[in-house]
């Protein structure tokens, strides 16, 4: 079939993009979904660093590819040992589909799925097809989705069932930015009765991970940024308090356990320098390969801390983003703040450099 998507032709191309257009709307062919594969019609799509990763380089990809891995649609067609999905039902899309046997899949979300991630890495979906053509040209996957489009064909592990009750923008989120952040503290952070936590970088991932943490009402959740208005954000969806990097340092702000959300190094010593003793730090942002930081060594003996990464928010999505579905529901997670502003498919190159500029917490695209 015929679709239209955000093909991304090069990567590393100079800034600003709205200049550059290292992204071009493109018309493409599709193929029919294989038997482990879904067919989806995309209702809903969030711009995430995992696509800017790409577009400038931080984590290469093959390309041309067809970008976007934070989505919801609805089910089209099912492969023909895909019996749990039905045609009309609403979907959200998770970027690291689970293979279910591997050892990465035994540790309960701990570990990625090893399958899972050598398809990412190739551009391929799951068990190694790809189904995107441009005038005889193959068109890689982006992370087992490719959600910057009309239509998607994506393995059965890549979807979780939502509910049609969940509305298509706030589906979308809750794949990528609330099941990492959020996931993040539930299942690497796991506050203990009144713990503090504090939250470094309040993007798409970062917000989430505070309003989990204000919904979970464990103990304060402190917010850190250095842009004023994120900050304010912050207050406003329930922050016990809020600092700039500086202020944390200057003024020894210490909370029991750390969120890292920003993907650079000085974020991850920052959220170091907030754990108190005994504490865990928890990175999820993902910085450049060759990225590098520098913590006294001694202090994480001498004072019994944790350091941990987490991944997808160590996160079992068939298990997880139904939780914070239910959470939504219930009113304790107010996942429509994410959402700075929606956005038409055309639009992908100057949304791209607003992510860039890191003014944006969420922008998501929505297809009639």
């Amino acid at each position: 079939m015929r679709i239209t998507g955000a093909v991304l032709e090069e990567i590393g191309r100079q800034r600003p993009y709205t200049e550059s257009q290292p992204i071009t709307i493109s018309e493409l062919d599709l193929d029919s979904p294989g038997p482990t594969e879904v067919l989806v019609k995309i209702e809903a799509a969030g711009l995430c660093h995992s696509d800017l990763s790409v577009v400038d380089g931080n984590r290469p990809r093959p390309v041309p590819m067809l970008l976007g891995h934070e989505a919801a649609g609805i089910v089209v067609e099912t492969g023909s040992v895909v019996d749990d999905l039905e045609p009309g039902e609403r979907v959200t899309m998770t970027f690291l589909p689970r293979c279910g046997e591997c050892d990465g899949c035994r540790t309960d979300g701990r570990l990625p799925c090893e399958r899972g991630s050598a398809s990412n890495t190739a551009g391929t979906l799951l068990h190694g097809t790809r189904h995107l053509h441009r005038q005889g040209e193959v068109i890689q996957h982006h992370l087992g989705v490719s959600g910057f489009a009309t239509y998607a064909v994506v393995d059965r592990a890549s979807l979780v069932k939502i509910g049609n009750d969940v509305p298509p923008e706030i589906a979308a989120v809750l794949g990528c930015a609330v099941l990492t952040g959020g996931g993040a503290l539930l299942n690497a952070v796991q506050r203990d009765g009144h713990e503090s936590v504090v939250v470094v970088g309040l993007g798409g991932v970062g917000i989430s991970a505070l309003i989990s943490a204000v919904a979970e009402d464990k103990g304060d959740v402190i917010a850190v940024d250095a842009l004023p208005e994120k900050l304010e954000l912050a207050k406003e969806l329930g922050a016990t308090s809020v600092y700039t990097p500086a202020e944390v340092v200057e003024q020894g702000i210490k909370a029991d356990h750390a969120l890292e959300c920003a993907g650079h190094p000085k974020a991850f010593e920052t959220a170091f320098a907030a754990t108190k003793p005994g504490g865990r730090t928890v990175t999820v942002g993902l910085p450049h390969p060759e990225a590098k930081s520098g913590i006294p060594t001694a202090v994480v003996t001498g004072e019994a801390r944790t350091i941990i990464g987490s991944y997808l928010g160590s996160a079992v999505p068939q298990r997880d983003i139904p939780t914070f579905a239910d959470w939504w529901r219930s009113g304790k997670l107010p996942v429509e703040k994410l959402i700075s502003r929606t956005i038409r498919l055309d639009q992908i190159n100057e949304a791209m450099e607003e992510l860039a500029e890191g003014r944006a917490v969420r922008q998501v695209i929505l297809f009639d």
